[in-house]
C-alpha cells in the first residue's frame, strides 16, 4: 500500500472561516493533526511496518498468538526459542 499526495484537507490547509487571527489553540490542534497526518503517512509508506500490519491482522498469527500462553507450572517469561517453536508448530 503506498499513499501520497493531499487526499483529504486537514487543519492546515482548510479555507480559513473569517479574518481574525487563530487562537493558540486552533494553532496547536492544526499542528497536532499535521503531525498526526505524517505520522500516518510515514507509518503507511514504510514496508518493515506494512509487512508487520499484514502479519498481525492474519487470522492464523492472532490463532497461534492466542495459543502462546504461558505454562501454568511457569510463571518466567517464555524465552524466544520456545515462542519461536510455538509458532511454528501453530503455523502449520
Amino acid at each position: 500500500m503506498h499513499i501520497t499526495g493531499n487526499a483529504t484537507p486537514t487543519a492546515g490547509n482548510l479555507p480559513a472561516r473569517a479574518a481574525s487571527a487563530p487562537s493558540a489553540d486552533s494553532t496547536r490542534i492544526k499542528s497536532d493533526v499535521d503531525a498526526a497526518r505524517n505520522t500516518a503517512l510515514s507509518a503507511l509508506n514504510n514496508d518493515r511496518f506494512r509487512v508487520m500490519l499484514e502479519q498481525i491482522i492474519d487470522p492464523r498469527a492472532s490463532d497461534a498468538l492466542m495459543t502462546m500462553g504461558a505454562d501454568s507450572n511457569d510463571s518466567a517469561a517464555t524465552d524466544l526459542n520456545t515462542a519461536l517453536s510455538r509458532y511454528a508448530e501453530n503455523s502449520e
